[in-house]
């Protein structure tokens, strides 16, 4: 940024433009000196001041960009049907939780196969609840869907993930990330060894997904990823991941299903998966707002074979620093919009020097500036005195014309010429008036 900003202060060429692209924009009364104009020893003087205030901008500028800026949610539920009714809650459970923390909606992705609030057979019309004791109502007046019904497709998580959609789609189905933005991915559904189905019509594989997650890498989509899967045999859907800086973790190995934990008799179906349930239990006892210091670690440590019924799993070899490093991410983090900022303070003395450095160096350029108008004018002085004294020294001679006196040769040649003139026009006059006569 200071490179940029002092780059347009000079009006130099930068990297990213030619001197005759600043030349054709640029007025030719406001043309400023280029480097043939000026000494050798100002050239030089500037370009290690330049030097001197770059590095230290670029060197406090280094250590924010180790830190993400922005924090995205990707919630997708792949099921279908009445009795996927836990499926539902499970995702809006994880969407009333992250909001809570501070995601806003528009950096939220939810994608829900079916309306459960609306089916027919809900006793509780208009409404989802994730507990027997319905005090939260998870759907109500304030939730946006962003696909919904069939619009929850592979091809379309896949696009999504990557951004491989057309310009007309809207910015509300786009996952808007960059190589600072830490993603929550969170999926559940019915699945089983390496594959998750989509609405019992489709299904993505371990491999699909993995892939996926290495074009986001590649196409700098993300900084970190926390990858959350609820479904049976879920651990195998993160095994053939293979890019860096993701976080995965799954509700069952190999062969094993995952169970819901109740179901509420007035709706007449479990309404919440076991392991989503004693992971919000942790996010809501534990995280009760984005101070809190509880890290990854702690939540995954929270899981436990006799609450979820299955062997829950983790994998951080993909992290860099391994598990030590991945554990020690807030669970904020992901779940949570907070992005580490450095703040520079007790440094005022080195900001008041780079201001004065600043003023220093402009006062130079403006010098720069008056000493090459100055040499202009008067190079355009002396090339103008110059002309006049050349046009004084080479004025061409003027040639007088003088008459010529008329002899007596010259007189009788032009009578002479003159009578047979006459004679002719005569003699075509009679020939005429004798034809006609004839005629």
């Amino acid at each position: 940024m200071a490179y940029v900003m002092l780059g347009h202060l000079l009006n130099w060429p930068l990297h990213c433009e030619t001197t005759a692209t600043r030349r054709e924009s640029r007025p030719s009364s406001t043309r400023l000196p280029q480097h043939h104009d000026l000494p050798t020893n100002i050239i030089n003087t500037t370009k290690m001041k330049l030097s001197s205030l770059l590095l230290p901008a670029f060197l406090l500028a280094g250590p924010s960009l180790a830190e993400h800026t922005s924090n995205w949610a990707v919630l997708v539920c792949t099921s279908r049907f009445w009795f996927n009714y836990r499926h539902l809650a499970n995702v809006l459970s994880i969407y009333r939780t992250v909001k809570r923390l501070g995601i806003p909606d528009s950096q939220i992705i939810l994608m829900l196969p079916d309306d459960m609030a609306c089916n027919p057979r809900n006793a509780f019309p208009g409404t989802v609840y994730s507990n027997a004791d319905r005090a939260v109502d998870l759907y109500g007046d304030n939730i946006e869907v962003d696909y919904r019904g069939y619009e929850v497709t592979v091809e379309n998580f896949i696009r999504l993930l990557t951004d491989r959609v057309g310009e007309e789609m809207p910015r509300s189905k786009r996952l808007l990330t960059d190589d600072r933005s830490n993603i929550l991915v969170y999926m559940t559904g019915h699945g089983g060894n390496e594959f998750l189905k989509f609405q019992d019509a489709e299904e993505i594989g371990a491999w699909d997904l993995a892939d996926a997650f290495e074009q986001m890498w590649e196409k700098r989509r993300y900084h970190e990823i926390l990858f959350m899967i609820d479904t049976c045999q879920a651990n195998t859907m993160y095994s053939k991941l293979y890019s860096p800086n993701i976080i995965a973790t799954g509700s069952s190995e190999l062969d094993q299903s995952s169970y819901s934990h109740h179901a509420d008799n007035d709706i007449g179906v479990a309404v919440i998966d076991r392991y989503t349930y004693y992971n919000l239990e942790f996010l809501e006892s534990e995280v009760k707002d984005t101070s809190s210091k509880k890290t990854v670690g702690d939540l995954f440590d929270s899981y436990t074979y006799e609450k979820i019924h299955s062997h829950a799993g983790v994998r951080y070899d993909l992290f860099k620093g391994g598990a030590e490093e991945a554990r020690r991410r807030l669970v904020t983090d992901f779940f949570g919009n907070v992005q580490n900022v450095e703040v520079d303070s007790g440094k005022g003395e080195k900001n008041a020097s780079f201001e004065e450095e600043m003023v220093r160096l402009s006062r130079t350029i403006a010098e720069l500036h008056t000493r090459a108008e100055e040499q202009e004018a008067a190079e355009r002085n002396a090339t103008a005195s110059a002309a006049k004294t050349g046009k004084k020294q080479q004025q061409p001679r003027k040639i007088q014309r003088v008459a010529k006196p008329l002899t007596d040769d010259n007189w009788w040649t032009k009578k002479i010429v003159g009578a047979t003139a006459l004679a002719g026009c005569a003699a075509l006059w009679g020939l005429g008036s004798y034809l006609e006569g004839v005629v």
